[in-house]
């Protein structure tokens, strides 16, 4: 049961984010773009503080070594940020809201595009083991997860797309592509799953790895990216769907209790 809740959890989240990312990028939903990164920054930051860590700190370690733990997990994705492994795809340094109107630009090298792919597909096989120790820890933390991770892929996965549709010429060729390495997700499930189950004395601390991942991505990527000065009431929407982010972690949660 819960290796099956794994794997729906893994494809939502890998494949649901390109799908969505996709709507964003060529659909009618372009508009709510920002919108999207306000939303994934609160849904990253409730299921870290709300969900995560209190889990984490319900089993046997002790809180100080949990905490060190935590701060090895932020320095650790700080480096992966700097070898541009954890921020995938960043190689063309396009803002994801631009993803949306994307301006007259030269087809990018196939070069280019398989290092999109193969920092897209890492990143995701990583995505899947957070799910996966999440989810061996409780199915309802999990699916929170699940919700998380869906969310806070979607501005990647656009500037994804915007790459891979610049160097394939096609909008079909970069959707399959980049829901490829979106499915990777799956896999990095599987394995989390065998490894978690290996390891159970040490899900506390996997629990902390994918609090810090959740953190760092929110405050060193999503929330920088909305720090720039606006109207009042460009601002207040950006509050409005930040909290709507929090608020859709604690819906999940509580139906997710309740069934």
């Amino acid at each position: 049961m819960v290796l099956l809740a794994i794997l729906i959890g893994t494809l939502t989240a890998g494949i649901g984010s390109v799908w969505l990312a996709a709507l964003l990028s060529f659909g009618v939903l372009g508009r709510y773009t920002q919108h999207m990164l306000s939303l994934a920054a609160g849904a990253l930051l409730a299921t870290a503080f709300m969900h995560l860590l209190p889990e984490a700190f319900e089993g046997q370690a002790g809180a100080h070594k949990l905490f060190m733990a935590l701060l090895v997990g932020l320095v650790f994705f700080f480096l992966l940020d700097k070898a541009e492994l954890w921020h995938h795809g960043h190689e063309h340094h396009q803002h994801p809201d631009d993803a949306a109107h994307p301006e007259p630009q030269g087809h990018a090298s196939p070069a280019g595009t398989w290092a999109v792919l193969t920092g897209d597909s890492v990143h995701c096989f990583g995505d899947g083991v957070l799910i996966a120790s999440a989810f061996m820890a409780d199915m309802r933390l999990g699916a929170i997860a699940s919700l998380a991770v869906l969310a806070h892929e979607v501005p990647h996965h656009m500037g994804d797309l915007l790459v891979l549709r610049s160097g394939a010429g096609n909008r079909r060729a970069a959707f399959v592509k980049v829901s490829l390495a979106g499915a990777v997700t799956a896999m990095g499930g599987m394995l989390g799953y065998w490894l978690v189950d290996q390891l159970r004395d040490y899900l506390p601390y996997f629990l902390v790895a994918a609090s810090s991942s959740f953190m760092y991505v929110a405050l060193a990527d999503l929330i920088p990216q909305l720090q720039k000065r606006l109207t009042a009431r460009e601002t207040l929407a950006q509050i409005v769907w930040l909290l709507a982010g929090i608020a859709l972690v604690s819906v999940v949660s509580s139906l997710a209790h309740a069934s």
